[in-house]
């Protein structure tokens, strides 16, 4: 009997043999299970040691062990040395450890909210900054500063550069979804017009503004981690916190939509309410990001990419690594801004964008290169 060839590429029986294709799998899945706990291990490791590494270093140099030794002691613990440097324990608690911890914390926002957008317009281009999200947020936040509203008190800033994430990352879904789904190309011409538009209301702003608001414009538009303080740490960790619970508590229905809205639907999703409620989320973890260092581009585009290479697309693994390797990758990037030049900082944003942007046009070739070219 003649076999049709169109039926045999649509039906799984056309496959290769089920025992084949059922074999790897039991002996696959845990492999990429004790990866993936592997590299989360790795990643928390590496985060604690560059966390040591970077509040020790500075003008005043304290060592690792004496670092973890005034932690420890703060928390009633005496154990390990204490610094003996002059106004060494000062240091670590006034300066180093407020903007270390603002560096965690903004780092594992932009890698969660990287690896959730790009689960989310099933596109592997999407990231914060790429897409005109981080400066939607950076306008929101530097409107309020330069026009000096405080209607929040001190979540003013965050509520801002959130409502201005939320509008930019909704315009950016609306504009860019064409036929049920988000093109590559339309997606990063999108952006690039977000961020236009958003550079020229910053641009704007430092026209109006006096001497004060011109530096806070600039500060924005550069990225820095020089005004880090407690108080920032205590409006920016709770948004960071939800944000990133909600992403791991969503990671299993982001691998379904990842099978076609089509085939998440017949599983039971609400495509577009996940879709909502994450466009939602990342605004959050932007806002959480952007409020107190202004525009750090690349790390949700570039992280999450590397840790794809390593434990697959499933979100279970991908969102938590992507947050712990955001945070490893803000950290030593601060930490070689400001010692990079004896006495002088660099912008940490700029170092970001140097180093992010080839690796983004790499990204878009590869990522050309497997559509089979966008012509």
């Amino acid at each position: 009997m003649p076999v049709n060839p169109a039926t045999d590429i649509r039906q799984p029986t056309a496959a290769p043999p089920p025992a084949d294709t059922r074999q790897p799998r039991p002996t696959e899945r845990p492999r990429r299970r004790r990866r993936g706990w592997l590299l989360l291990a790795g990643l928390l490791g590496l985060l604690v040691l560059l966390c040591l590494v970077a509040a020790g270093t500075g003008q005043v140099r304290i060592p690792p062990a004496e670092v973890l030794g005034s932690v420890l002691h703060r928390l009633g613990l005496p154990i390990g040395p204490t610094p003996t440097a002059p106004q060494g324990d000062n240091a670590l608690w006034v300066v180093r450890f407020p903007r270390v911890t603002l560096a965690v914390i903004v780092g594992a926002a932009l890698g969660c909210a990287g690896a959730v957008m790009q689960g989310v317009f099933g596109n592997p281009l999407a990231e914060p900054g790429v897409i005109g999200v981080s400066s939607g947020a950076a306008v929101g936040a530097a409107a309020v500063i330069v026009t000096g509203v405080s209607v929040a008190g001190g979540w003013t800033v965050a509520a801002a550069a959130f409502c201005g994430g939320l509008f930019t990352t909704f315009l950016v879904y609306a504009l860019s979804r064409s036929d049920g789904r988000t093109e590559v190309v339309t997606l990063v011409l999108t952006g690039i017009a977000v961020n236009a538009v958003a550079g020229a209301l910053l641009g704007i702003l430092m026209f109006f503004g006096d001497a004060d608001a011109v530096r806070a414009v600039a500060f924005w538009q550069l990225g820095s981690l020089a005004q880090a303080n407690w108080a920032a740490v205590a409006v920016a960790a709770p948004c960071a916190a939800v944000g990133i619970a909600a992403a791991v508590a969503a990671a299993r229905r982001l691998d379904l939509l990842a099978l076609g809205e089509r085939p998440a639907r017949h599983l039971g999703v609400d495509v577009e309410r996940l879709r909502i409620v994450m466009i939602t989320v990342t605004a959050l973890l932007a806002a959480s990001a952007v409020a107190f260092t202004g525009v750090i581009s690349f790390v949700g585009l570039v992280v999450p990419h590397l840790i794809r290479m390593v434990t697959g697309p499933g979100h279970r693994i991908l969102v938590p690594a992507s947050a712990l390797g955001g945070a490893a990758v803000v950290v030593a990037g601060d930490l070689v801004a400001r010692t990079l030049i004896d006495y002088q900082e660099l912008p940490l944003g700029v170092l970001t964008a140097l180093i992010g942007g080839p690796c983004f046009f790499w990204l878009l070739r590869r990522t050309r290169a497997r559509a089979g070219g966008w012509a």
